[in-house]
C-alpha cells in the first residue's frame, strides 16, 4: 500500500475532534468551517474503511473501530509534533564540547566575570577552556581560539571580537 498523504490530513482533523469534543469546535481551532471538519472526516472514513465517530445534532462519539484507530494514531501524532519541534529546536539548541584557546588576560579580565551566565544559559555545553600566550599553540586542539593583534596569516578565519583599550604605565 502506497502512502496516500491526504491520510494525514484526514488524521489531523481526527484529532483535533477528539481534542474539541465535536465538530464545530474543531472547526474553530482549525480555522476550518463545521462542514469542512465534516468532510475531511468523511474523507478519512472513507479511506481507511470503517465509520470512526457515531454523530447526531448534539454530539460525537467515537465507534469500536474509530476508538481503536484513535489509540493507534494518537503516540503516532505525538511522535511527529516531537520531531517537529526537535528538528526546529535544534536549530536553536546549544550542546556538545567546546574547545576554547583563550589568552590568559582575557580569559580572567573579559571572561571570568561573565562564564557562569554563560555556562547557565546554554546548560548542555561543556566547556574546554586552555589559555597560552603563544601564538604557535593558536588552534592545537581547539575549536576556537581568542587572541589580541593582527591575525597572522594563515588558513584559519579571523574576526574581530571587540576593541580593548590598553594602557601601559611604568
Amino acid at each position: 500500500m502506497s502512502f496516500d498523504t491526504r491520510l494525514l490530513t484526514g488524521v489531523g482533523v481526527f484529532g483535533a475532534v477528539m481534542e474539541a469534543g465535536n465538530f464545530v469546535r474543531a472547526a474553530d481551532v482549525l480555522g476550518l468551517t463545521p462542514s469542512g471538519v465534516s468532510r475531511a472526516v468523511a474523507r478519512l472514513e472513507q479511506r481507511v474503511g470503517v465509520r470512526l465517530f457515531d454523530r447526531n445534532p448534539r454530539e460525537v462519539a467515537l465507534t469500536e473501530e474509530g476508538a481503536r484507530f484513535h489509540a493507534r494514531i494518537m503516540p503516532l501524532l505525538a511522535g511527529l509534533e516531537e520531531a517537529a519541534s526537535e528538528a526546529a529546536g535544534s536549530a536553536a539548541f546549544v550542546g556538545g564540547r567546546l574547545r576554547v584557546s583563550i589568552d590568559p588576560w582575557f580569559a580572567r579580565m573579559v571572561l571570568a566575570p561573565r562564564i557562569g551566565e554563560f555556562l547557565a544559559r546554554y546548560p548542555a555545553l561543556s566547556l574546554d577552556l586552555t589559555t597560552s600566550n603563544y601564538r604557535e599553540e593558536l588552534m592545537s586542539g581547539a575549536d576556537v581560539a581568542v587572541r589580541f593583534g593582527p591575525p597572522d596569516e594563515s588558513s584559519l578565519i579571523a574576526r574581530k571580537l571587540l576593541d580593548v583599550p590598553v594602557l601601559t604605565c611604568a
